[in-house]
């Protein structure tokens, strides 16, 4: 059963099934919408971009392993973000103005599609990293009012919950295992005991070089997308997925500070946040290697779509078992201003 997996339903249950033709006719019958339609690569939903003359939509629908009430949890979260004015998806209205449709195959929305360079095709910079730290404060400040009942589910990509990941540990390779148990052991030890008393907020938790739009010349963060990931956790965890994307494993300790000051300049952190973010920019490497090893094991067909983040992730475990954690911490407090 998809249940008894570790990584629970909504990560073990397959896509729904969705075609082209059925993706057609809901568009046009909830929407009124006709044009291109191309199918979209998801972990765990099916996406259809469509391509119209008066712009570009996604259509998704959710895997049915996720409950109505956190689908709705992400579509209110995003009308709570309309004011703000940040490059994010909208919202589109159905015909008779619902903010959702029902399908045999499960529950549809439509979103308007962000055009622009994905940040994963663009080469890192010092000023696409900080600019990256500060479109991650400023939709980390604007959804800090934002409450939802489901809020508080629990999805094992959120890091707060990585001392859950011990099961999985088996299905890293050899080589990264070592590696892998450190970190796990830095995160419950250190970590763990702290999180409690961290603030917390609705956070995106998962501001991936896939999930970030980037301008033409490469240096600006254009908008930001996928809100499939986002729950209620310790803002640091937030702040530790982004920045573990963002980390020059040629220069760690720089760009983890660079990517901080940047951060705090728009949303100031807590001292106890600034000392974690190195054990939990940790805590997401460690999260990306057990889910990818496990899950790419039995979808071999999606592997390459699973692990395609497997070699930053290495990259940075090898890089910061190099750092004086001391010293790092110290840096960070630094350009926190908090010495």
């Amino acid at each position: 059963m998809a249940g008894a997996s570790p990584l629970g339903a909504i990560l073990s249950t397959e896509p729904p099934v969705f075609d082209g033709a059925s993706a057609r006719g809901a568009a046009r019958r909830f929407w009124g919408i006709e044009g291109r339609f191309t199918s979209l690569t998801s972990e765990r939903d099916v996406n259809w971009r469509i391509e119209t003359g008066e712009g570009r939509y996604v259509l998704k629908l959710a895997n049915p392993a996720e409950s109505p009430d956190v689908t709705d949890f992400q579509i209110k979260a995003l009308l709570h973000l309309e004011p703000a004015g940040l490059p994010v998806p909208r919202v589109v209205r159905t015909l008779d103005g619902g903010v959702e449709a029902q399908v045999p195959a499960g529950r549809l929305r439509l979103l308007t599609y962000l055009d622009g360079e994905m940040l994963y095709r663009a080469a890192p910079s010092a000023p696409l990293r900080r600019s990256v730290a500060t479109m991650n404060a400023r939709l980390t400040a604007a959804l800090a009012g934002f409450a939802h009942p489901a809020a508080r589910h629990e999805l094992q990509w959120d890091i707060q919950h990585a001392a859950k990941l011990a099961p999985l540990l088996p299905d890293v390779s050899e080589e990264l295992r070592p590696l892998a148990e450190s970190a796990f052991r830095r995160f419950v030890e250190e970590a763990l005991p702290m999180l409690c008393s961290l603030p917390r907020q609705v956070c995106h938790a998962d501001l991936n070089p896939h999930n970030i739009v980037v301008s033409a010349d490469h240096l600006v963060v254009a908008g930001v997308l996928d809100f499939g990931d986002m729950v209620e956790t310790p803002r640091a965890c937030d702040l530790g997925v982004a920045v573990a994307y963002q980390v020059d494993p040629e220069a760690p300790a720089e760009s983890l500070a660079d990517y901080v000051s940047a951060y705090t300049e728009v949303l100031p952190l807590t001292e106890a946040e600034v000392r974690l973010i190195p054990v939990l920019t940790e805590a997401r490497w460690l999260t990306t290697l057990c889910i990818a090893s496990h899950r790419a094991k039995r979808q071999p067909e999606n592997a390459a779509y699973i692990l395609r983040n497997v070699p930053l992730t290495r990259a940075g475990l090898l890089a910061f078992a190099r750092l004086d954690r001391t010293d790092l911490q110290n840096r960070l407090l630094t350009v926190a201003r908090m010495t």
